[in-house]
């Protein structure tokens, strides 16, 4: 095959439109590297301390927002400090990614 280079760009977008949600963020690696399991546990359901929340199975919107809370300092009582800490280091995506794959999880 022989692509110009606006050729290349056009199949290469094309190719990233075809994946779809192949492509999106596995949640399941990003409650991972973001190091959520270390205080909800690594099935998010045997959180380390008996006050943190159990995780598998809440609502997605549910949890993304929360976590959009606390990253935003819109929810800040005394549960959310050690969660503020990490947030940071969330991305929006990264959140929403977590968030659907925690809904899929049985509680």
């Amino acid at each position: 095959m022989n692509f110009s280079r606006s050729g290349l760009s056009v199949f290469a977008a094309c190719l990233v439109l075809a994946a779809g949600p192949a492509a999106a963020l596995d949640g399941a690696e990003a409650y991972k590297t973001k190091t959520c399991f270390a205080c909800h546990g690594k099935d998010a359901n045997t959180p380390i301390m008996p006050t943190y929340p159990k995780l598998a199975g809440q609502n997605a919107d549910y949890a993304y927002n929360q976590m959009q809370d606390i990253k935003s300092g819109a929810r800040a009582n005394g549960q959310t400090a050690a969660m503020k800490g990490v947030m940071h280091l969330v991305s929006d995506e990264e959140m929403r990614a977590i968030a659907d794959w925690l809904a899929t999880l049985q509680k």
